[in-house]
């Protein structure tokens, strides 16, 4: 009786009774046979109703748990089916599993909990499952969530952006709450009508009170935002406004580099042509230059020193871009301070790519 009782702690059972615990030598796994206890049986597997009894269904069932160390375990009972006065013949509830799945609820709250802070080889091999089965398991977490958590709620302050994958050829709009920093919202696809399916789904009541909105300039996300949330304040969020820095700052680069000495020289037949002097020293410092000042190399550090001593304007296109990351590091007070001073000094840095 007392090893029954670890068993049940062990596998997350309630409202269950374990039968015995035994080794399958051929499965080569721990099998733990259990029953519903009186409370959680003979209930509909869809809708929990209490009904009446149809026949044994498909036997005894199996369904995978969380391992005990190395080991695989499995939950086994019976799974007879019942007469659902809603859903008809239906195999009865389980109360360690959600219907019609082989995993119980907490080998399917660990797979999503591996999910979010492991790569996906890790929690495949640690799970022992294929990729195609973890996507299942997370649909089903997500699910049970949406039932109970209504994440569009209270919203105040959202972030809009979209996000590709498959090599670039699909994209996700995704919406984050700022006053929590959570992930509240995610579609298919980067259009109006995209993202009008976000905002059909909070309401026009709850979009009223959205109070600002950041995002970078596409057209379709400021167009929608006007429309459908007339109220909130449309931002531009500090990564895309650091982006902008970086373009302009690319702009004097290559504005330098035309300038430069060594720019052109004619390469043989069949090859192309290949820089010297300062013009090769503009083109390797490209990344010197996008690079935040604590990831740069030696060698880096010393394309920064050349630059500065060579070419001013260049220069102070790179120190701009260094001072506009440095306002949003700082943030409160101390932030908008930094900001209207930076205003300043790009307004007389005589940068054509600052106007």
């Amino acid at each position: 009786m007392q090893n029954n009782r670890v068993w049940e702690r062990a596998c997350g059972l309630k409202a269950t009774v374990v039968e015995g615990v035994r080794f399958d030598d051929k499965a080569d796994a721990i099998v733990v046979s259990v029953r519903p206890d009186s409370r959680a049986r003979g209930r509909c597997g869809r809708c929990g109703r209490r009904s009446p009894g149809y026949d044994h269904g498909g036997g005894r069932r199996r369904w995978r748990a969380l391992d005990a160390g190395t080991t695989a375990v499995f939950v086994e009972a019976d799974a007879p089916r019942v007469e659902c006065s809603i859903h008809g013949e239906t195999v009865v509830q389980v109360p360690w599993a959600r219907h019609g799945v082989g995993h119980t609820r907490d080998f399917d709250a660990m797979a999503a909990w591996l999910t979010v802070r492991t790569s996906k080889s890790a929690t495949c091999q640690l799970l022992r499952v294929a990729w195609r089965t973890v996507g299942s398991i997370i649909t089903r977490v997500n699910d049970d969530v949406e039932a109970t958590v209504d994440r569009l709620s209270g919203l105040r302050r959202i972030g809009i952006d979209e996000i590709s994958y498959k090599r670039g050829h699909r994209y996700l709009i995704v919406v984050v709450d700022h006053d929590t920093g959570r992930l509240v919202w995610a579609g298919p696809g980067r259009s109006e009508a995209a993202l009008d399916v976000f905002f059909g789904e909070l309401g026009e009541e709850r979009a009223a009170e959205i109070t600002h909105v950041s995002a970078d300039m596409a057209d379709w996300i400021a167009k929608t935002v006007a429309r459908r949330a007339p109220n909130a304040i449309r931002c531009a969020d500090p990564f895309h406004v650091v982006a902008w820095a970086i373009e302009a700052l690319d702009t004097e680069r290559r504005r330098a580099w035309n300038q430069a000495a060594g720019r052109k020289i004619k390469g043989s037949p069949g090859r192309r042509g290949r820089t010297s002097g300062d013009a090769r020293q503009i083109s390797r410092s490209r990344y010197a230059l996008w690079k935040n000042p604590d990831d740069l190399n030696p060698r880096q550090h010393q394309q920064l020193d050349w630059i500065a001593k060579t070419d001013p304007k260049l220069w102070r296109a790179y120190l701009l871009k260094e001072g506009l990351r440095y306002v949003f590091a700082v943030k409160g007070a101390e932030g908008k301070e930094a900001l209207d001073k930076w205003l300043t000094w790009a307004r007389r840095s005589q940068l054509p790519s600052r106007k």
